[in-house]
């Protein structure tokens, strides 16, 4: 069964997520994953949710999703992600 991770995300450095922009789907890819949605294109129809850079991965599976997200070789790049944005992030299990 698939699973999502969602991040909504306040871009504060943009020349320091460089790097995580150009290396990190390549790591996703390797996990199984893709990307449904990255950027900054958003349009609110209800709520008061103002998401600013969202992003939408899809992996196989959450055990596929949690291994890459845990994995040595996305770590560093967690680690810039959480430097240089505002983030929220979330695991969701598909239908």
């Amino acid at each position: 069964m698939s699973a999502y991770l969602i991040a909504d995300m306040e871009i504060k450095d943009e020349k320091a997520l460089e790097r995580y922009v150009a290396e990190v789907p390549a790591i996703v890819a390797r996990y199984g994953g893709r990307y449904i949605i990255r950027g900054p294109r958003v349009e609110v129809v209800e709520g008061t949710w103002k998401p600013r850079v969202l992003a939408v991965l899809e992996f196989p599976t959450m055990d596929a999703l949690k291994r890459w997200y845990d994995s040595e070789e996305y770590r560093p790049h967690r680690a810039d992600r959480i430097r240089a944005t505002q983030s929220n992030v979330v695991f969701a299990q598909g239908v």
